[in-house]
């Protein structure tokens, strides 16, 4: 039984370790990740918002120069958060290998549709993107930051329910208090 319990804990340890972004990444896990990316990230990035085949609107992808572009030019402003964007926005941080970033991913997809023209949902692929994990100081993914409009954006680390996500950007991003009245699509 004892047996049991500490292949259990080791169990669970490997899985915490296994998407916590560190500098000690093996370089083998880095190659691994850096071959599935360009299986399951796509390819091209645009301003158009991708429409699923049943019309739903999905996250927009994007790059270092794409975020500097529409969230934040950390190069020209690094001392003032400057938001660049129309509406505010959403950003996930993830990697296409990290389970809890795949647990997350629909429920984006979700809020791109649900918040559609409200709140843009950008992804950043930190294994693509190692200058914004820098930037942002990304050691556990997923990390989602919340930007609203006016006032400086908050970073939430590791994966949440549907509705908690709504509630912190009912509240903190778009400003309302309209959290519990929001059904779920």
């Amino acid at each position: 039984m004892t047996r049991f319990f500490q292949i259990m804990a080791i169990g669970l340890m490997l899985t915490f370790v296994a998407c916590n972004q560190s500098e000690t990444n093996s370089s083998s896990t880095n190659a691994e990740a850096n071959d599935q990316v360009s299986e399951q990230t796509p390819a091209s990035h645009s301003d158009k918002q991708e429409v699923t085949d049943n019309g739903d609107l999905k996250p927009i992808y994007l790059t270092t120069a794409e975020f500097k572009e529409k969230v934040w030019d950390y190069e020209n402003n690094p001392e003032a958060w400057v938001y660049q964007g129309e509406i505010p926005c959403v950003v996930d941080f993830y990697a296409d290998w990290c389970k809890p970033c795949k647990m997350v991913a629909p429920i984006m997809d979700d809020l791109a549709d649900y918040y559609n023209g409200k709140v843009q949902i950008y992804k950043v692929n930190t294994d693509n993107e190692k200058e914004l994990s820098m930037v942002f100081q990304i050691r556990s993914i997923p990390s989602v930051l919340f930007v609203p409009m006016q006032g400086k954006p908050a970073m939430q680390a590791g994966a949440m329910q549907k509705e908690d996500y709504i509630r912190i950007i009912d509240e903190n991003v778009l400003k309302t208090n309209k959290g519990n009245d929001k059904t779920q699509s």
